[in-house]
């Protein structure tokens, strides 16, 4: 029986996900000599849809070009199948032949999978392979995608920092991450000592307060004449709602097709800096949301990122050959390499970031915290100290 990989892209994008496509299609070419594979347009849309790309003839050259492009190439989705969805994937599946479906995506890829694994009994084998810059999936030392958006987020911090010191002022660098803080964090990887930026990190794991954030912004600037601020988009306030639903008016907030509040935009950029005006109004202020400029950022594509993003990929392969489950970057003797796991141990759940990671009192990323960002996102410039 002829071998049928189907492989398809979820969730956003990121600068190492083209790395696990072409890691699977090349290890299942050689695994499986004369198998097909084929790549689904736009996630699971593309299999509901028999919208497939057949990757099997490409070169090997061409493929490790693909793998070195940043963002997803076969496209990706935000669709949250349910069952009578999943019925219609199952249905393309079979009308394709496939053997085995490896989806590449987060925590609600998971979810998908497991779903459909459930559905389908054991004729297909579904494999989850990881990508997410949130590093927030379980089982998960870190995830493909994280090391190369951190990279740029350490960078970016570097500069801000250097920057406020020739012309000090209050900055806010507001950094993607839903849930977990792990990218936020990574603002921090590169600081030399406690003289410099940020000097605050806020993540959706401590309840924020809008009072006590200019109350602490005021503290630093008091010492040190200036104040580089790292705050995640899903910072939430006491109450469990996201501080955009508490700041901004109603009326005015954006939601995806999900119903979720859309922490991308501006909006939340726009109500910190204008808390900032009305709490410390003599002092300059600046606001700045990344979006999406980490993630798919060709200039800063890690080469661990990269090698471990394809190990995954070629690994998932292997993962449809023990029948199935989630492909879990795991950190053991001072090595990282891929493992198998259940997909139900990672389906629709969040890693966060671990408590010992911040200081109990205070904004700032601990002793443990610095030290996992240093294996991961070591510092690659070395500068000299300001006069200022």
């Amino acid at each position: 029986m002829t071998e049928t990989f189907v492989i398809a892209q979820g969730g956003g994008p990121t600068a190492v996900i083209n790395q696990t496509l072409a890691g699977a299609v090349i290890e299942a070419r050689q695994r499986y000599p004369g198998a097909r594979v084929l790549g689904a347009r736009h996630g699971v849309r593309g299999i509901r849809d028999g919208n497939f790309v057949d990757l099997s003839g490409l070169t090997e050259q061409e493929l490790r070009l693909l793998a070195a492009t940043p963002s997803a190439a076969l496209g990706s989705t935000r669709d949250k199948p349910d069952a009578a969805y999943c019925e219609t994937i199952l249905k393309g599946l079979r009308q394709a032949a496939a053997t085995a479906f490896i989806y590449i995506g987060g925590n609600d890829t998971a979810g998908t999978q497991q779903i459909l694994a459930d559905a389908a009994g054991s004729d297909i084998a579904f494999v989850h392979a990881p990508k997410t810059i949130d590093n927030d999936l379980v089982e998960n030392d870190h995830t493909p995608g994280f090391i190369s958006a951190a990279d740029f987020i350490a960078g970016a911090f570097v500069g801000v920092d250097l920057d406020f010191r020739a012309l000090p002022g209050i900055y806010v660098g507001i950094v993607m991450g839903r849930h977990a803080g792990f990218l936020t964090t990574a603002a921090a990887a590169w600081q030399p000592d406690e003289e410099s930026g940020p000097h605050l990190v806020y993540v959706p794991e401590r309840a924020f307060s809008a009072a006590h954030f200019i109350e602490d912004v005021r503290a630093v600037v008091s010492r040190y004449g200036r104040c580089i601020v790292a705050m995640s988009e899903g910072v939430t306030a006491q109450d469990g709602r996201s501080v955009v639903e508490n700041l901004v008016p109603s009326d005015r907030l954006e939601r995806d097709a999900h119903g979720n509040v859309r922490l991308s935009g501006g909006d939340l950029g726009m109500a910190i800096e204008q808390a900032l005006k009305d709490g410390l109004p003599k002092v300059r202020a600046r606001v700045d949301t990344f979006g999406y400029l980490p993630r798919g950022n060709v200039n800063t594509i890690s080469p661990t990122d990269a090698r471990e993003a394809f190990e995954a990929g070629a690994f998932a392969v292997e993962a449809a050959a023990r029948g199935g489950g989630s492909v879990a970057l795991q950190y053991v003797g001072g090595a990282t390499s891929p493992r198998l796991v259940p997909l139900a141990s990672v389906a629709g759940k969040t890693r966060h970031l671990p408590d010992n990671f911040l200081v109990p009192e205070g904004n700032r990323i601990s002793a443990e915290c610095r030290a996992y960002l240093q294996r991961l996102v070591p510092k690659r410039f070395e500068l000299a100290k300001p006069f200022v």
